[in-house]
């Protein structure tokens, strides 16, 4: 099936590497990033400014084969994702400018007819690049692109020898829906829409009989000895601490209330890390929107019973005991303090896709920024990020206490 040229009908073929210098020098547009570069000069000092440039860059074609670029590519990531689980993360660097919504909306991920083969439009520095299946990306630059009322034709193509060429259309700023390329269509995958939606998953018996007998279970025996629980309730802390407990509401995955009430705890100590940790946060303009801490094992037991097999990666084994039911883990993000508002991450709480994994390269610059941002305050104070979340950090000594299973009404009792 061959891809078609969205301004000319006619059939959309590789272009070549060289340039028309005349053309190149009407549309380069560059803007120089902001002038900070470590922790201390860049507090204090976001970016307000939305831009987008269309630009031309001239590369030289790579030297290394695909081939050989591509084992090269996956070894730094396994290592860099080895390095990840035993050291903090980094600070992230000064905070991007925000991008125009109509450009936010190019980006996501994008799936062949039968999606064997997966591609990603991401935003990097104010430029669109294309990520292909091997992890190679590929800088796009803009070759035409016209518009007719209320819809924008585009084309661009990366400037190598064995160019990526692709073109769509884009009405007002909504999200495109298909990419044209040299090789054939490739459309945009569910989980990708920009804003998402949280998949609610189908059990396949009622959530109601799930919990009856969760309830009824016992949690796995352990052998301590274990410290004392000292669970303390996080929106008591400091007031720049929010709660948005998903779970005591139908806009989760389960698709109905599994809490009983809108609280969220940690042990003592992780819960006066979680505090530092805010405070790292504030001086860059941000608060802390908590969506789940202490879980009770009974709770652990229903998301695992109600999920099927394919999403069992993102939940915890109940015969293994959940970080969240030691009071040890925590979920969460990030608000903006002037506007009270959640900021944007790559991919949505709960969100079961490869949007959620913590080094998942998609997205814009600013939402990559926001969840590295988060990762180095947690990180910073004890936490570790767990490899299948962007939101999920456990503290450090969650080994020290036993599996809880007391549930949050119950839990003020249980001090006295």
């Amino acid at each position: 099936m061959s891809a078609t040229n969205s301004s000319n009908g006619g059939p959309l073929k590789k272009k070549s590497s060289a340039r028309d210098p005349a053309f190149m020098g009407r549309i380069i547009l560059t803007a120089a990033p902001p002038n900070c570069h470590s922790e201390a000069a860049c507090a204090g000092k976001r970016s307000k400014e939305p831009a987008f440039s269309f630009f031309v860059e001239v590369r030289q074609p790579p030297r290394l084969g695909h081939a050989i670029f591509a084992l090269f590519f996956a070894l730094s990531i396994a290592a860099l994702s080895s390095l990840a689980q035993t050291s903090p993360a980094s600070f992230p660097g000064p905070e991007p400018a925000n991008v125009v919504q109509d450009f936010t909306s190019m980006t996501g991920d994008f799936g062949n007819q039968g999606e064997t083969d997966v591609v990603m439009l991401l935003e990097r520095s104010r430029h669109l690049y294309l990520r292909d299946s091997a992890g190679i990306e590929h800088l796009l630059n803009p070759l035409a692109f016209s518009k007719e009322r209320d819809q924008t034709s585009f084309t661009y193509a990366s400037n190598e020898a064995d160019a990526w060429v692709l073109a769509f259309k884009q009405h007002k700023s909504e999200p495109i829906w298909e990419i044209f390329t040299q090789i054939g269509p490739y459309h945009r995958l569910p989980y990708a829409v920009p804003g998402g939606n949280i998949k609610v998953v189908k059990p396949t018996r009622s959530l109601e009989e799930i919990r009856t007998e969760a309830i009824a279970a016992r949690p796995p025996e352990e052998k301590g000895p274990y410290r004392n629980s000292d669970l303390v309730e996080l929106a008591k802390l400091d007031p720049a601490i929010h709660l948005d407990i998903r779970y005591a509401t139908a806009n989760d995955f389960p698709g109905k209330a599994v809490y009983t009430q809108a609280r969220a705890f940690l042990q003592r100590p992780a819960a006066e890390a979680l505090v530092r940790a805010l405070h790292r946060l504030q001086s860059y303009g941000y608060g802390l929107l908590i969506h789940d801490g202490y879980r009770p094992w009974y709770v652990t037991k229903i998301f695992w019973e109600a999920t099927p097999p394919e999403g069992k990666i993102f939940v915890a084994d109940p015969a293994q005991g959940s970080r969240h039911n030691r009071g040890c883990a925590v979920d969460l993000a990030l608000y903006d303090l002037k506007t009270d508002e959640p900021v944007e991450m790559t991919g949505l709480y709960d969100e079961m896709s490869p949007r959620s994994f913590p080094n998942y390269p998609g997205g814009t610059s600013l939402q990559r920024w926001h969840r590295d941002l988060l990762r180095w305050a947690m990180e910073s104070e004890g936490f570790t990020v767990y490899e299948n979340e962007w939101w999920h950090f456990d503290y450090k000594d969650w080994r020290e206490y036993a599996i809880g299973n007391v549930p949050f009404e119950k839990l003020d009792a249980a001090k006295n």
